[in-house]
């Protein structure tokens, strides 16, 4: 018992002093804490205020309660359309459901009413859209409204009937996206590129340019073991990633005014594996490369630019080829994304919110095992 205690004792005393160490090294080091909390706070701005964002390939689901003459014409008109791929659906309880597990983007719903309606010369059909990505929303409406608008012509040309005051009126509605403004798409998906930057990026460069000072060979010669140096490497690190996801929510919230409609606390939790995600890449990184110029391009490519460009963050997933599309499946921050818009835009889904902190913490697993694995107090 006295050995337990007395060897639990020693690694509590050499972490803590390991600790302080890497501590006192990320303050020290100003260009540590510009990529550390600089850069984010000029991305939170770049990002937030000055990106907008385009798209195509809509999955659009039709509601047609009471089938008739016209709203199958409708549907074939919707299919032969370039920009949308429908799914009739019987109820709006089924349409409903699919929109908010993403299978679908949008909901088209005609009345039992709309043939007599049209008959009659005015006819409505209500759009209700995910807003979550307000571009495409704005897309999705315009594309929508124009195919309504040209089929309802082509109609009335057959019969050879006047369209003035009539017609089919699109009543559209967005949802998850109140404000309709694509900066409630962009800024939660910033969390991921910050915390990717800060856990992978400098933690990567930081390991590798104390391979090439020699400081870990100095390292290698005390009592110290490997797992007590990749904790002492990850806490200062960890937190550091903690004051970007403040930042960013206080961003978020106070300047602009995208709310949180789910858990703040699995907000935090898949915030908190994430980090863990990044910080093992990092340690992988620089335990391959040990090299600071290597580390940081191996960061850029493995990591930072995947996470924007292959992610969702910047193009949807749906949109790219099918092998560049299992790319961005294999990609943590992927599913770190798709959490992060699911609990701020659409809330508590439980479905997508447990798929996506198990797959996080499966990739946390494994990668700070392949972490522990590679650094070895050997200096071959």
């Amino acid at each position: 018992m006295k050995t337990n205690a007395r060897a639990s004792g020693g690694f509590v005393s050499r972490l803590w002093a390991l600790v302080k160490k890497e501590t006192r090294q990320l303050l020290r080091d100003q260009s540590n804490l510009l990529i550390g909390i600089g850069l984010p706070i000029a991305l939170i701005f770049i990002f937030g205020y000055g990106v907008t964002l385009d798209v195509k390939d809509i999955k659009l689901a039709v509601v047609t309660t009471q089938p008739s003459e016209q709203t199958e014409e409708v549907v074939s008109a919707i299919r032969l359309s370039q920009y949308f791929k429908p799914t009739i659906m019987t109820s709006f309880q089924q349409a409903e459901k699919a929109l908010r597990a993403r299978d679908v983007e949008a909901i088209a719903v005609f009345d039992d009413s709309f043939a007599a309606d049209l008959a009659a010369g005015q006819a409505d059909v209500q759009l209700i859209v995910l807003g979550s990505d307000a571009t495409r929303a704005s897309s999705i409406r315009t594309y929508f409204s124009s195919l309504i608008g040209t089929w309802a012509q082509k109609q009335a040309d057959r019969h050879n009937v006047s369209t003035a005051g009539k017609g089919v009126t699109v009543i559209p509605r967005i949802w998850f996206n109140d404000a309709n403004t694509s900066t409630w798409f962009i800024v939660p998906g910033l969390i991921v590129l910050i915390m990717t930057l800060v856990g992978t990026f400098l933690t990567a460069l930081v390991m590798a340019r104390e391979w090439e000072r020699g400081t870990l060979e100095a390292l290698f010669v005390t009592p110290v073991r490997p797992t007590e140096i990749i904790l002492a490497k990850i806490i200062p690190y960890f937190f550091v990633g903690i004051i970007g996801l403040v930042l960013c929510v206080l961003a978020s919230t106070f300047l602009f005014h995208v709310p949180i409609h789910g858990s703040f606390f699995i907000l935090v939790v898949g915030s908190v594996i994430y980090m863990l995600v990044a910080l093992a890449i990092g340690l992988l990184i620089s335990a391959k490369t040990r090299n600071q110029f290597l580390a940081s391009q191996m960061a850029i490519l493995v990591s930072f630019l995947p996470a924007m460009m292959l992610s969702g963050f910047v193009f949807d997933l749906g949109n790219l080829p099918t092998a560049v599309k299992l790319i961005g499946l294999l990609l943590p921050a992927t599913y770190f994304i798709e959490l992060l818009r699911t609990v701020f835009l659409a809330g508590n889904f439980w479905p997508i919110i447990l798929k996506d902190l198990a797959l996080l913490t499966l990739y946390a697993v494994v990668l700070l095992g392949l972490a522990r694995m590679l650094t070895k107090k050997t200096l071959d």
